[in-house]
């Protein structure tokens, strides 16, 4: 900052701009700071991401394999055992066990995925749990133990 007496410029008024090609004596001369020749240092240089000068691109060596299915359900998995440990530490009501209260707990964490119980574990209390789909074993067990399963939509 300079100071003129006691006047004091406001931060940021003024900035040290480069400015180029203004002769050698500003050290910004000749080649304007893009050192020598090159694509790079031509105006309006762009280079894609992933150019690599014409040598074959990573992502194009590499070979690629496998299938990814675009519409396959990815679910939220919860076993019995997890839901007959948080009934026994009273973290839920047996008599409703759903998404929303999996999610309140912390037992999942995605709300918009859709909620699957599978049947390891073993389930003592009599729950009515509600999600999108069930393993057979889960359900059997579910029924076993004097519980009802519930199917979302």
């Amino acid at each position: 900052m300079k100071h003129v007496g006691n006047l004091i410029k406001p931060k940021g008024s003024t900035h040290s701009k480069k400015r180029v090609g203004r002769g050698e004596g500003s050290g910004y001369g000749g080649t304007s700071g893009k050192g020598h020749k090159g694509q790079k240092s031509r105006s309006g240089a762009t280079i894609r991401i992933g150019f690599e000068g014409g040598q074959m691109p990573i992502n194009r060596r590499v070979p690629k394999f496998g299938f990814h299915n675009k519409f396959s359900i990815k679910y939220s998995v919860v076993n019995l055992g997890q839901i007959q440990m948080l009934i026994d530490e009273n973290k839920v009501d047996a008599k409703n066990i759903d998404k929303s209260a999996l999610i309140a707990v912390g037992l999942i964490t995605k709300k918009r995925i859709p909620l699957k119980v599978l049947g390891d574990g073993e389930l003592t209390s009599a729950a009515t749990i509600t999600a999108d789909k069930f393993s057979s074993t889960a359900k059997e067990k579910i029924e076993k133990a004097g519980g009802a399963v519930n199917l979302n939509g």
